[in-house]
C-alpha cells in the first residue's frame, strides 16, 4: 500500500512549525491541512512527534559494482532508510569509474533491483571522456564528480584544460559537478615533509594535508566556474579557510555551493587518540577553531548542505597504521541522528533540519519539489521521530559490512521511528517492512 494518512504531526519546515495531517495517495502527497479524514488508507497518530521530509543525502559510496567486500548497495540504502533517508546520490568511484554511457547503464542495471531508497548515479570527470559528458547528462546522470586526488578505485586528476572544457558543457545544461577539493601537489609535499618525520600518530594525517590544500583547490574551482558560468558544488568542507574562500566566491555571485559532515561538526582533534585510524578521513577532521567556522557557516547559509560522505571500507583497511589505513567511514546510518540530536542541544534551530538536509540538496541536484519537502504534489517521503526519546546509536543495528563508526555508543535525542518512501512505509520502530522498492532518479 503506498497510500497513508499522517495525524496530528508537528510538520517542520524550513520557515517554521505546523501541527497538522499529511495524506498520501498513491505515492504522493495529496493534501495537508487539519483534521483530513479518509477512508481505505492506513493511519499513523503522529501526536507528539516530529515530521520532516525524507532526507536527500547527496554524499554515498556504496561501492557496488566491484568494491563489494567494502560494502554493497543493499547494505547501504537499508542503512539509510532505517535513519530517515529516502534518496541517496551515489559517487562514481566504483569499479569499474562511471565515465561512459555505458558504463552509467551498467552500474543502473546492476543496482536497480537492490535499492532500499529511492537513489541517483553521479559520472565522473577524467581526461579522456569530454566526448561521453553529453550523452551522460542525457541519460539522466545526476551531476559529475571530479577528484583532484587519487580516490577508491581507477580514477585520475583532470588537467585544468579538462575542466575548463567540461564544465563548459555542463554549464550549458545547468548540471552540478561536485568537487573534492584538495591540491594534490600540496598534499603530496606536505606528507613527503611528514614522513620524515618518522611518526606514525594519527595527528600525521591532519599535518599532511593543511587547510592551504582545501583553499588553494577552492579557488582554482571557483575561478574556472566564474570563467566558464558553471554550476559547482564543493563536497566536505572541514576548514575555516575553506568557509571564507566558499563566502568570498558567492559575495562576487559564483554559482557555488557547498556541503560539510557530521563528522567534521562533532569530531576534535582530540579524538584522534581515542579512536586513531578510524577517523581518518579526507580532508582530515581538524576541530577547534575550523569546527566552530563550520557551525557558524551553517548558520549564516555559507554551508548550504549537510551530508554523510558515506564511505565504508573493510575492517583490515580500517585498522591499519595512520599511513596505510584507508580514508573514510560509515555515515549514512548516522546522519539524521547526529544533526537531530545537534539542533536538540541547540547548536542549530531544529528547522535548519529540512533545510540543510533535504530541501537544499533536493534543489541543487535539481530534485524538488518531487523530493526534499512536504507540498502537495511531491513524493510521500517522510520521517515520523519522536524528539523526547533518547537511545544509544549501537554499530550492530547497522547493516553495513564495515561497523568501525566512531559514533558507537553515543547518546542522541531524536528517535526515528517511521520512515515512509512514496506512501509505503519502508522502516517502523527498528524493523525494515519492505522489500527493496528504491527507484532510479533522473534530475528534473
Amino acid at each position: 500500500m503506498n497510500s497513508i494518512l499522517v495525524k496530528n504531526g508537528n510538520i517542520i519546515y524550513p520557515w517554521g512549525i505546523v501541527n497538522g495531517d499529511i495524506l498520501i495517495i498513491d505515492g504522493v502527497v495529496k493534501c495537508i491541512g487539519k483534521s483530513i479524514e479518509y477512508n481505505g488508507v492506513e493511519k499513523i497518530n503522529a501526536k507528539g512527534k516530529i515530521v520532516l521530509p525524507g532526507v536527500v543525502d547527496i554524499h554515498v559510496h556504496m561501492r557496488e559494482p566491484g568494491l563489494e567486500y567494502k560494502d554493497n548497495f543493499e547494505n547501504g540504502t537499508r542503512d539509510a532508510v532505517q535513519s530517515g533517508v529516502t534518496t541517496v546520490l551515489d559517487m562514481p568511484n566504483t569499479i569499474p569509474p562511471v565515465d561512459s554511457v555505458e558504463r552509467f547503464r551498467y552500474k543502473k542495471s546492476v543496482l536497480s533491483n537492490k535499492a532500499y531508497c529511492d537513489f541517483g548515479l553521479y559520472g565522473v570527470i577524467v581526461d579522456d571522456n569530454i566526448e561521453e559528458l553529453e550523452k551522460l547528462i542525457d541519460e539522466g546522470v545526476i551531476g559529475f564528480k571530479v577528484f583532484l586526488g587519487p580516490t577508491t578505485g581507477d580514477i585520475k586528476p583532470p588537467s585544468l584544460e579538462t575542466l575548463v572544457k567540461a564544465l563548459s558543457i555542463t554549464s550549458k545544461h545547468r548540471v552540478i559537478v561536485a568537487f573534492h577539493a584538495e591540491e594534490w601537489s600540496l598534499v603530496e609535499y606536505f606528507t613527503k615533509e611528514t614522513l620524515k618525520m618518522n611518526r606514525s600518530d594519527p595527528l600525521v594525517h591532519l599535518e599532511s594535508r593543511p587547510p592551504i590544500c582545501e583553499e588553494i583547490a577552492i579557488h582554482k574551482i571557483g575561478l574556472i566556474a566564474k570563467y566558464v558560468n558553471a554550476p559547482v558544488h564543493i563536497v566536505h568542507l572541514s576548514s575555516y579557510e575553506s568557509v571564507k574562500s566558499i563566502q568570498y566566491f558567492k559575495e562576487i555571485g559564483v554559482d557555488i555551493t557547498c556541503e560539510t559532515n557530521p563528522h567534521y561538526l562533532l569530531l576534535d582533534i582530540g579524538d584522534y587518540e581515542k579512536y586513531g585510524s578510524l577517523i581518518k578521513v579526507n580532508p582530515p577532521i581538524r576541530g577547534g577553531l575550523h569546527r566552530e567556522s563550520l557551525w557558524r557557516a551553517i548558520r549564516n547559509g555559507v554551508i548550504d548542505i549537510i551530508a554523510s560522505d558515506h564511505a565504508p571500507h573493510s575492517v583490515d583497511e580500517k585498522t591499519r597504521d595512520i599511513w596505510s589505513a584507508s580514508s573514510g567511514f560509515p555515515g549514512v546510518y548516522t546522519l539524521l541522528p547526529l544533526m537531530l540530536n545537534s539542533a536538540f542541544n541547540n547548536q542549530i534551530d531544529l528547522t535548519m533540519i529540512p533545510k540543510l538536509l533535504s530541501q537544499n540538496p533536493a534543489k541543487r541536484f535539481r530534485l524538488y519539489p518531487r523530493k526534499g519537502c512536504l507540498i502537495p504534489g511531491c513524493d510521500g517521503d517522510i520521517v515520523i521521530v519522536d524528539p523526547g526519546r533518547e537511545w544509544i546509536i549501537d554499530k550492530e543495528k547497522m547493516y553495513c559490512k564495515n561497523k568501525l563508526t566512531p559514533f558507537d555508543k553515543w547518546r542522541v535525542r531524536g528517535y526515528i521511528e517511521y520512515t515512509i518512501l512514496r506512501g509505503t512505509i519502508v522502516y517502523n520502530n527498528g524493523e525494515l517492512i519492505e522489500k527493496p522498492i528504491g527507484k532510479f532518479l533522473k534530475p528534473v
